[in-house]
């Protein structure tokens, strides 16, 4: 189950796997996927699920068969690390998407952009569309509406007893959307809210809004 916001009178949809879509624009966005950090950190003996390579490729393929956008952009920390066997996943991959696919560089984006070029992929350090602006590290600029990933948003929530969970969510202030990490290898920063902040949580099924 999605959630629908309405900013500037454009409607942005936020899907439970962490993207949103733009209807307007047929935009669909994507922020933090971090390919090749799987492979990164089995190099260096880490105990990390090899399934977790196939889950961030099986959830890209969902989502985007879900919305059929005709523009993908992806917020940044797309790759996580230098080349390694994950990039030659990605080349598959890419040849499966119809979509007009831009890169907004990350900070992890290390990898020559020469090799995004040859994917057909646009790179750019940030992207402006009507009110609105794509970047990788959340900013503040008059006059735009800001939607940025990096920081690996989250929140923790009480439950019964001391129990207590942390997920991953859309934080919203006044000017800024900042978007989750959408790779299955990635962790959280927890937030918290103030004043008029809104949090969308985002669980397997469903993104629930913790404001209503």
């Amino acid at each position: 189950m999605t959630k629908t916001l309405t900013l500037f009178n454009q409607t942005f949809i936020l899907h439970p796997s962490g993207a949103m879509f733009w209807e307007e624009e047929d935009l669909l966005v994507i922020s933090d996927v971090h390919l090749g950090k799987v492979s990164h950190f089995r190099k260096f003996g880490s105990a990390v699920p090899q399934k977790a390579i196939a889950g961030n490729f099986k959830k890209m393929d969902e989502v985007i068969g879900f919305f059929d956008p005709s523009k993908i952009a992806f917020l940044g920390d797309l790759f996580h690390s230098s080349l390694n066997k994950e990039w030659l996943l990605f080349e598959q991959w890419m040849e499966t998407v119809s979509a007009e696919v831009i890169l907004v560089e990350g900070n992890h984006d290390i990898i020559s952009p020469l090799k995004y070029e040859a994917l057909g992929i646009f790179i750019t350090s940030e992207m402006t569309i009507k009110n609105f602006l794509f970047t990788h590290h959340p900013e503040e600029r008059a006059g735009f509406f800001n939607f940025s990933g990096h920081i690996h948003p989250g929140v923790k929530i009480n439950g019964l007893g001391r129990q207590q969970l942390k997920l991953s969510c859309f934080f919203k202030s006044k000017d800024q959307l900042i978007l989750p990490a959408f790779g299955e290898f990635t962790g959280k920063h927890i937030l918290i809210p103030q004043g008029d902040d809104e949090v969308y949580v985002v669980t397997k099924e469903e993104v629930i809004c913790l404001n209503e």
